[in-house]
């Protein structure tokens, strides 16, 4: 079985709106009805469960009803933290998944996630037990003096950006949340389940990224995403 977590528990200050941003409508659309139809989507996707705000559970069903996403199974409330939210929705399928059942951890304001990407993510956690969408990072990486100068440059091609997806199997996932939360490993501050395996030791492998997966964090992204669902690729674009 394939399981999709998709993370919706944040409250978006960042974004400066009077909802949390998972929830504001563009084109009439919720953005995390756009973020959950990738995942309805996808023929290899058997369940989603989804770690939600409190006080928006009933809203999330409504629309999941409203929009057919059919494959949504759980809501699970969030956590204080990022890492605390992914946790919680990792123990709620204690009974639900087996140890090689594969799970992809995803951002609910990440609404453009797409097939091949996806699929790229399962496949390659099938292969190896754990997989990072990622690109390669195509800007150049100056390390600060003091503020206005540098003289030393990290090489670009050592470099990668990951992102949302991830995926691991069952089994791996719920040993590393049990571990990190009892010992306190890799679950403060920005921490993410990815940097959490790191810091546990963990070896993780690439998958497929996407250029268009963006997220949705700061009140110009919201824009970008209007944009991005209005262009329509060109016919002669490979």
């Amino acid at each position: 079985m394939t399981v999709a977590i998709v993370i919706a528990g944040g409250v978006g200050s960042r974004a400066g709106q009077d909802i949390p941003k998972q929830f504001i409508n563009i084109n009439d659309k919720p953005i995390i009805i756009y973020t959950l139809e990738g995942f309805q989507k996808h023929p290899e996707v058997d369940a989603i469960e989804v770690v939600c705000l409190d006080g928006w559970h009933e809203i999330l069903r409504a629309y999941a009803k409203q929009y057919n996403i059919t494959k949504l199974r759980w809501i699970v409330s969030g956590g204080e933290s990022g890492q605390e939210s992914i946790r919680n929705g990792v123990y709620a399928l204690k009974n639900k998944c087996k140890d090689d059942d594969v799970v992809i951890i995803h951002d609910g304001i990440r609404p453009m996630v797409d097939e091949e990407v996806l699929s790229d993510v399962i496949i390659t956690c099938k292969k190896y037990g754990n997989a990072v969408s990622s690109l390669p990072y195509n800007e150049q990486i100056f390390l600060v003096n003091d503020d206005k100068t540098t003289k030393q440059y990290i090489p670009r091609e050592t470099l990668r950006r990951v992102m949302t997806p991830q995926a691991y199997t069952f089994g791996k996932l719920l040993w590393a949340y049990q571990k990190a939360f009892e010992e306190n490993i890799g679950i403060k501050g920005s921490s993410y389940t990815n940097t959490m395996m790191a810091d546990l030791g963990e070896v993780l492998y690439f998958a497929k990224g996407s250029n268009k997966n963006i997220k949705i964090t700061n009140p110009e992204d919201f824009e970008l995403f209007k944009s991005m669902l209005s262009i329509k690729k060109s016919s002669w674009l490979r």
